[in-house]
């Protein structure tokens, strides 16, 4: 038996848009375009083709040449821009929609909760759309009955049960989409962006839920922007962009890769400057010099550039954040903590050494925060979020000969000893 769940192989999606030309100007011209245009739809739909509004016909590939595998029992983040086909590869796998090129082959069950309400009849009511969902999966009425009351509890939606699912708000719709296509036992589980529409409390239930299910080696899929999220729950990661693919690997190299195209990627820094200040330059200095990448546990030197009007900002204090690549906070280093007022000049660079860099290996964002009076409250602030981007490589941090692959563990390190 095969230990592939999904086969995609030269898979492509393409639509046609239509688009209105320049108006017409004269009525003749009109009823030119109004005749082709229905010419056009009536051979179409005796085609059993898409109808198309519009003078004019574009092809749009929403997917084009994407070739990957999911071995059963993984637990797989797709992500990517909006717009990247995301959304189109799971219709796709959950044979909503059929492809244009190529092939998804499906080894075992798929339930899927692509959108809220999917696959249920908004006249039956929620108990009947389980009824409804478990047949579609194939089970039997003895099964679905033997899951019933796991599904209404998760839900929370008990006093609604023998409600048409057309009365539901969208949270109560989701809540109970979600937990029959979790608890119906598929052998694949498809999960798009829609968990957004639930509560925090209900995130949290289905969040755990899918780990118990990735847990007992059925294979989840799941779409999302809460990074967070998908490098809690999965093992391997896919990356869309424009419709194409752009990498496959573990979740941890993919939401790097990802993070890394949507933020700036280099210590040049654009700043328009406020109130006389702006930032110039960054980059991390060493005892044999500039260097590309610092190494965790070794000393190094954060270096700013800025350009200053020193009339209107004679002095600051500077503050510096670093963040992961998914944009949490890690470490905040600032002047004003010393209480150290920094003297500006027209052009100028300030220093911050770090005896330690407590980071492990991986890719960081700076943020700068500038006081421009110095160190007094209710000043004025110039902030530039995303400033610049450092490389850690791995390091022996503490001092032991071993450099492991700290980062699984967190990103700060922390220099510790341990005594019986």
């Amino acid at each position: 038996m095969s230990d592939i769940a999904i086969k995609v192989g030269g898979l492509g999606k393409k639509y046609l848009i239509g688009h209105n030309v320049e108006r017409a100007n004269t009525l003749r011209d009109q009823i030119v375009q109004s005749a082709a245009t229905i010419r056009r739809n009536m051979t179409r739909t005796f085609q059993g083709k898409q109808i198309l509004t519009g003078a004019e016909v574009e092809e749009f590939w929403a997917l084009k040449d994407v070739d990957f595998e999911i071995p059963k029992g993984d637990v797989v983040g797709i992500v990517g821009r909006n717009g990247a086909g995301k959304s189109t590869l799971l219709k796709v796998l959950s044979r909503i929609t059929d492809p244009t090129t190529g092939q998804a082959k499906i080894h075992g069950r798929v339930a899927s909760l692509l959108e809220v309400g999917t696959g249920f009849h908004p006249e039956l009511t929620g108990r009947e759309n389980i009824f409804l969902n478990g047949a579609i999966l194939g089970m039997s009425r003895a099964e679905i009955r033997s899951k019933m009351d796991e599904i209404v509890a998760f839900s929370g939606v008990e006093k609604f049960l023998d409600t048409p699912v057309k009365r539901y708000s969208s949270g109560m719709s989701v809540r109970l989409a979600f937990s029959v296509a979790a608890h119906l036992e598929p052998e694949i589980l498809i999960v798009d962006e829609v968990l957004a529409v639930g509560d925090a409390e209900f995130q949290r239930k289905s969040l755990g839920k899918m780990e118990q299910v990735a847990n007992e080696g059925r294979t989840v899929i799941i779409v999302s922007h809460n990074q967070g999220s998908l490098r809690s729950l999965c093992k391997s990661g896919i990356l869309l962009q424009k419709g194409q693919l752009v990498m496959t690997g573990t979740i941890d190299e993919v939401l790097t890769r990802y993070s890394g195209e949507t933020n700036i990627s280099s210590s040049a820094i654009t700043d328009d400057g406020k109130h006389g200040f702006a930032f110039t330059d960054f980059r991390l200095d060493s005892a044999l010099g500039t260097i590309r990448s610092a190494v965790s546990g070794t000393p190094c030197e954060m270096v700013v550039g800025y350009r200053a009007d020193v009339e209107s900002t004679p002095e600051i204090t500077l503050g510096i954040g670093v963040l992961d690549a998914f944009g949490n906070r890690l470490l905040h280093l600032s002047s004003g903590d010393f209480d150290q007022v920094l003297s500006t000049s027209p052009e100028g660079e300030i220093r911050i050494a770090l005896d330690r860099l407590p980071l492990a290996a991986g890719r960081y964002l700076i943020n700068f925060t500038v006081n421009l009076d110095g160190n007094r409250t209710g000043a004025r602030f110039h902030n530039v979020p995303g400033a610049a981007v450092i490389e850690v490589e791995q390091g022996d941090f503490y001092g032991t000969e071993v450099t492991g692959e700290f980062r699984q563990m967190g990103p700060v390190l922390v220099n510790h000893r341990w005594s019986q």
